[in-house]
């Protein structure tokens, strides 16, 4: 039977990733380790400074599940690496960093907002998923977001998300991905059935209109929030955002190497050369 580990940006108490778990539950063993705290636009951190916990608590369907006080990062580097574990067990825990239980497959979401374009850079449930690729485990990040002239119950969203998760978790599983994959999943807020199917997409451009707003504490001392209106992205053909409004979900594969191989074969050819 597959394992797989379910985790989010969002915390352990969101009712998205209940609704994931479960839509994942016939498709093998399924354990779920996710931050006790939202983690979003988080990034990629690494905890190296700092202990990492894990504590046992149980949903209200009575699943048992793990919180960690770390990032979502953190969370699959300890699953992958083997925790829990039972402190006074006669084992000792992986010294050598041997995976206790190979997981066949992590599945990050549901993030309750879109991440198209270079969202992907500052996502907490896309850097789960890429630390599960550094793990050398494969990997889907769900993420589900508001289009114009629809309006849908949170619930209706996170079930037609989790019904994509499982479609692409159960071929991932009977087709394995290409090593150092990762599927990058959105799907619109629209009713089940206004839904078109997916498409597979490269990431689009993301355009942020980010102001910054400087404002003085009570004792005169400067401070900072960076602001402004919602993100748009251009809808261009075959991108993220092109799927998006034209009613689809969209599947960007997405790998760990972020080298311009194009400008790497320039370089090596002498067509440009650094000024020196």
């Amino acid at each position: 039977m597959p394992n797989i580990l379910v985790t989010n940006d969002d915390g352990v108490h969101a009712d998205s990733i209940r609704v994931l778990a479960a839509a994942l539950d016939d498709l093998g063993s399924v354990t779920v380790v996710a931050p006790e705290r939202n983690w979003s636009a988080s990034g990629h951190p690494k905890t190296l400074h700092k202990p990492l916990r894990l504590a046992p608590i149980s949903w209200p369907d009575g699943r048992r599940v793990y919180a960690c006080s770390g990032a979502p990062s953190d969370c699959v580097a300890l699953a992958i690496l083997g925790a829990p574990y039972t402190p006074n067990s006669s084992s000792p825990h992986l010294a050598a960093g041997e995976p206790r239980d190979a997981y066949d497959l992590v599945v990050s979401g549901v993030n309750d907002n879109f991440n198209l374009g270079c969202d992907v850079l500052y996502s907490g449930t896309v850097a789960a998923a890429m630390e599960s690729l550094v793990m050398g485990v494969p990997s889907l990040a769900l993420s589900t977001g508001s289009v114009e002239g629809f309006d849908i119950a949170d619930s209706d969203a996170w079930q037609n998300a989790a019904r994509y998760a499982r479609t692409l978790a159960a071929a991932a599983l009977n087709r394995p991905l290409p090593p150092q994959t990762m599927l990058n999943v959105n799907v619109p807020r629209r009713p089940a059935d206004r839904i078109h199917g997916l498409r597979y997409t490269f990431l689009g451009r993301r355009i942020y209109g980010d102001v910054l707003v400087a404002r003085d504490d009570p004792w005169g001392k400067p401070y900072y929030w960076i602001g402004g209106e919602v993100p748009t992205g251009i809808a261009d053909a075959g991108s993220d955002f092109g799927a998006i409004e034209s009613g689809y979900v969209s599947v960007s594969p997405l790998g760990i190497d972020l080298t311009r191989h194009e400008v790497l074969a320039d370089l090596a050819a002498d067509a440009w050369v650094l000024p020196g």
